[in-house]
């Protein structure tokens, strides 16, 4: 039985301008470093950037993202301090809850939320998306 997420790994091609923004603009905490990687904690899940030459060279066409979650007292901050960085806006939020919409200096889709689980489904379930069903 899966029982969570163990890790998330992201290539990047530059693991300095990496390291800084991970760090600096989305506040991870650093945990180790070496020549071609790098492993935080960002709350409790572990993430790790790997240097790679094969790294993207333009965010994907599609939606998959990663969303972290934030907390709403430190939403502002945060979404300043993404916005004040080179990290570019991919869309704009149109769902409940807070969110910011960015991408990290690798072309990756990422998403700062201030929400939950819970909360979408009770706003689903008060106007459901089209053919939605619910299971709990």
């Amino acid at each position: 039985m899966i029982t969570g997420i163990n890790h998330i790994n992201l290539s990047v091609k530059n693991l300095e301008e990496s390291f800084q923004f991970y760090q600096e603009v989305l506040g991870f905490q650093p945990i180790a470093k070496w020549k071609k990687g790098a492993y935080f904690l960002a709350g409790d899940l572990w993430f790790c950037i790997f240097e790679d030459e094969n790294t993207r060279d333009a965010p994907l066409k599609e939606y998959t993202h990663i969303a972290f979650t934030v907390c709403e007292q430190d939403f502002a901050k945060i979404s300043d301090r993404i916005r004040n960085s080179q990290a570019k806006i991919w869309q704009e939020n149109t769902s409940e809850g807070a969110s910011v919409y960015f991408t990290d200096p690798n072309h990756h889709k990422l998403e700062i939320h201030a929400s939950d689980l819970a909360t979408r489904i009770k706003t689903a379930k008060e106007n459901p998306y089209e053919g939605m069903e619910f299971f709990v």
